[in-house]
């Protein structure tokens, strides 16, 4: 990931995402300030490519943020509502990711504590996460 700008704005997913992930939201809000129908094949090509790329980002970083709300006390519904999405989505995204996250090894440990997992788990399928 580059933590710098590029020179030119980024017309391609795969220039865009390189931008660091935070600069890529800054990059998509200045862009869309000046985008107009009018501006042409370059701006609008920018603007896909940024687009794309913080839909791309957010994907994979929605289910960590999801299992850190779950960690705090939200329920189900209440992610469900924060993402737009369907419980059952959240559920099915959320359980890929921490399957993933806890079988990694980490300096000898997963990321994420598999009876932390359980136990989220437990709540969800009883069907209230709390």
């Amino acid at each position: 990931m580059n933590l710098t700008r590029p020179s030119k704005p980024p017309v391609r997913f795969a220039d865009a995402e390189e931008i660091n992930p935070f600069q890529l939201l800054l990059d998509l809000r200045d862009h869309a300030v000046v985008w107009t129908a009018e501006s042409g094949r370059v701006a609008t090509l920018t603007e896909l490519a940024l687009s794309a790329a913080v839909v791309s980002w957010w994907t994979r970083w929605q289910p960590s943020m999801s299992h850190a709300a779950l960690r705090a006390g939200a329920n189900l519904t209440d992610i469900a509502e924060a993402t737009g999405l369907d419980a059952s989505d959240v559920v099915r995204r959320w359980r890929r990711w921490a399957d993933v996250q806890t079988r990694l090894d980490i300096g000898g440990r997963p990321p994420v504590d598999s009876a932390e997992v359980q136990a989220i788990e437990r709540r969800m399928g009883s069907g209230v996460v709390r």
